[in-house]
């Protein structure tokens, strides 16, 4: 071969290896896009900001949910508009519309064409709800955002509020100042991502689901740790295959 024919060959050989830019295309639970790691956040201490939430472009559709930057607050995106929501004492919060905050690791995509899910109604709490999911989707489906809507008898939400300049190696750091908040009888939306692929990324290692609730008058919001289901519609997205006996 002469060098002229080798020269021309080596890109060739070497673009096998390439890979194209994923694209965001809304409706394809696919696409969702991870940035960073909780395990990062939680056993290493990084808890700056890896993405600026306006800097998302395609707001169609859009949901997200992350820790604000430091573990100072809680955000949600719901239907392209983020949430942040604050602690100002042990038993108030704030929650503001805010597209303008970072977080240290995050996880969003774009749906905007959705399916309703009968929700028996022996589901009433989070291990139920895990496992009516996990029963109804394909066991090596892709990761995909769900939602609720509805009444919520009781829930249990918490609020990151780490002290400035805390430095985090473990878990139990990491949630050091977090305020955990009881609500009784709200009408509430979840938000929640479900992947059994990515513990320690967007999920918490002993959990398949991260989710955030924010109430439907927009004065309560943070992560969601406990839930009794009161009256709740569940959604999929359209292209998530499930079990038909449910629709």
């Amino acid at each position: 071969m002469t060098n002229t024919k080798i020269l021309w060959a080596l890109p060739v050989i070497l673009c096998i290896h390439c890979k194209s830019p994923q694209k965001e295309t809304p409706n394809n639970p696919s696409t969702l896009q991870i940035v960073d790691a909780m395990k990062n956040v939680m056993w290493n201490g990084d808890l700056e900001g890896k993405i600026e939430l306006d800097s998302i472009q395609n707001k169609s559709g859009l949901y997200g949910i992350g820790p604000q930057s430091f573990l100072t607050g809680e955000l949600l995106i719901k239907d392209g508009i983020s949430y942040l929501s604050k602690v100002t004492s042990d038993s108030t919060m704030s929650v503001e519309r805010n597209f303008q905050v970072s977080a240290p690791f995050f996880v969003y995509t774009n749906v905007t064409e959705w399916k309703e899910i009968k929700l028996p109604k022996d589901i009433r709490g989070v291990n139920d709800l895990e496992n009516f999911i996990s029963s109804i989707t394909q066991e090596q489906g892709p990761p995909f955002v769900f939602k609720l809507t509805g009444n919520a008898s009781h829930a249990i939400i918490h609020i990151q509020n780490l002290p400035l300049g805390t430095k985090v190696s473990s878990p139990t750091e990491a949630h050091k100042g977090q305020i955990s908040y009881s609500l009784t009888d709200e009408d509430a939306e979840i938000i929640g991502f479900f992947s059994k692929k990515h513990q320690g990324v967007f999920t918490h290692h002993d959990s398949y689901f991260h989710m955030h609730l924010i109430t439907k008058d927009e004065s309560k919001m943070g992560h969601l740790d406990e839930i009794e289901i009161g009256n709740m519609v569940l959604y999929l997205p359209e292209e998530i295959e499930t079990s038909s006996n449910h629709l």
